[in-house]
């Protein structure tokens, strides 16, 4: 019998209908039963009629019950009688094996650092930016300015480019900072590095094209490509940069990091540069080009880009996840009109657009000014912690004992040891002493250069030198 609990808080439509579904479903009510005519069953509840025919309609037109003029209401013979908790369930379906995944988040996850180690007093960590409160009230005035718009088409279906005004705030600062010139229909906005790459390998390549890779380089790189099936060749990467000279003939596309070579530092120089990209139009060659922390220069001007100088095969990925924050998840690739025009298909198929709150504040940050603003004060402090590390590491002796490269750009520099070093032991010796320090070996593909890759924008000037102090008298 059905039963009204006058202290639940549900409608008591809504109490019956429930109590009536368990009844069908475990078998209490079983297929073909007549159920009490809705007349009669409000009486022995003691509710209106109404209430019982609300429930009736309910069950009836979700099909656990089938009526007929002369036959009354009867639970429907189609339903599947749930088991009892003792019987053993039903399997679900097996998802498939994907080792290549496994492999792939492995290695991402490595490149990362251990995320179960315990924590370190001082972590050199090379792939975030410095964030601080002066940053999250600008951005958090901007949120809630745009929050505050009246215009309700913003949140219908967008531009699978992205917000047009934000493409017209990168195309301006792209022209004045990185001397890159362009339409905004040649700005495709993504959720990061990883995603652009995505889409690159989809919409451009086909399964089992051969891709160049520098190595050691950017692990996001080749295991996004490899998980969408292209073969990855690793290109050797030495003082001048990009081994040209490696790269297979039959490739279809390069990633590279000319600005400031990911793991390394190292500057693409300009005879490699023009060897890169008179190779790259010969062959019909794409080329990546990631230039993902190079306005954060401390010798002279930004190094000019591959795009300005080969725009027909240069597809360029810019990020604010280091020129603001990674959480902000909002980068572009900028190349040739009818390969973007290729990409934002790709992109509207499965992804429609980004979100569109991220992009407004964005937009906002950078109109009024805040943006500049933030990138000329981090400029100081990385300018600043940059000077600290370099005299440190000269200070330490360690500069004497492994090579330091990738000083003059970017948010990291390289600690260079020899192949034959035990990389593992001091690593683990470091963290001891409650620093954390990324080994080289875990940007590499097929190479054996051993070393540790430090960054030290979210590390204040005291606890750098306190940092290399401790590091150097594991190795020294």
């Amino acid at each position: 019998m059905l039963k009204v609990n006058r202290n639940d808080d549900r409608p008591i439509w809504q109490q019956l209908l429930d109590q009536a579904i368990h009844n069908i479903t475990t078998g209490n009510w079983p297929p073909g039963e007549l159920l009490l005519p809705s007349r009669e069953l409000a009486a022995r509840i003691g509710v209106s009629r109404s209430t019982i025919q609300i429930v009736y309609e309910e069950l009836f037109s979700r099909g656990y019950t089938v009526t007929s003029r002369r036959g009354g209401t009867r639970v429907s013979h189609s339903i599947q009688v749930l088991r009892s908790s003792e019987e053993e369930p039903p399997s679900g379906p097996v998802p498939p094996a994907l080792p290549l995944v496994h492999e792939s988040i492995a290695k991402l996850q490595s490149w990362f650092g251990d995320q179960d180690a315990p924590q370190v007093d001082i972590d050199f960590n090379p792939h975030e930016p410095y964030i601080d409160e002066t940053f999250t009230q600008s951005w958090r005035k901007s949120f809630l300015q745009v929050s505050a718009e009246p215009d309700l088409d913003i949140w219908s279906y967008g531009d699978a480019r992205g917000f047009l005004p934000l493409r017209e705030q990168i195309q301006r600062y792209l022209s004045l900072e990185r001397g890159i010139h362009i339409e905004v229909d040649q700005i495709l906005l993504t959720s990061g590095a990883q995603h652009s790459i995505d889409l690159i390998t989809q919409a451009l390549l086909t399964e089992g094209d051969r891709v160049s890779v520098e190595d050691p380089g950017f692990p996001a790189a080749w295991t996004t490509m490899k998980y969408r099936g292209m073969q990855i060749d690793a290109v050797p990467v030495d003082e001048q940069g990009l081994c040209v000279d490696r790269i297979h003939p039959e490739s279809r596309l390069v990633f590279v990091t000319p600005s400031h070579q990911c793991a390394t530092g190292i500057i693409m120089s300009e005879p490699r540069r023009q060897q890169f990209m008179q190779l790259a139009g010969k062959r019909g060659m794409w080329i990546i080009e990631d230039d993902y922390d190079s306005e954060f220069r401390y010798r002279g001007d930004p190094i000019p880009t591959l795009f300005s100088q080969l725009p027909q095969n240069t597809l360029y990925m810019m990020s604010f996840s280091k020129m603001i924050a990674p959480g902000i998840r909002l980068s572009a690739i900028i190349g040739p009109q009818a390969a973007v025009e290729r990409l934002t298909q790709i992109h509207e198929l499965t992804y429609r657009h980004l979100p569109i709150m991220e992009q407004l504040t964005l937009n906002h940050f950078i109109e009024r000014g805040q943006f500049m603003r933030h990138m000329r004060r981090v400029r100081n402090i990385y300018r600043r912690r940059h000077e600290v590390m370099t005299k440190a590491i000269h200070s330490s002796g360690l500069s004497s004992r492994f090579r330091l490269s990738g000083v003059e750009t970017g948010l990291h520099i390289l600690l260079e040891a020899e192949a034959s070093c035990d990389e593992a032991t001091i690593t683990s010796a470091a963290r001891r002493q409650g620093v954390c320090v990324y080994p080289l070996s875990r940007y590499c593909l097929e190479s054996d250069r051993k070393g540790w890759v430090l960054g030290f924008a979210k590390v204040d000037e005291e606890r750098i030198e306190e940092g290399i102090s401790r590091f150097a008298r594991t190795v020294l």
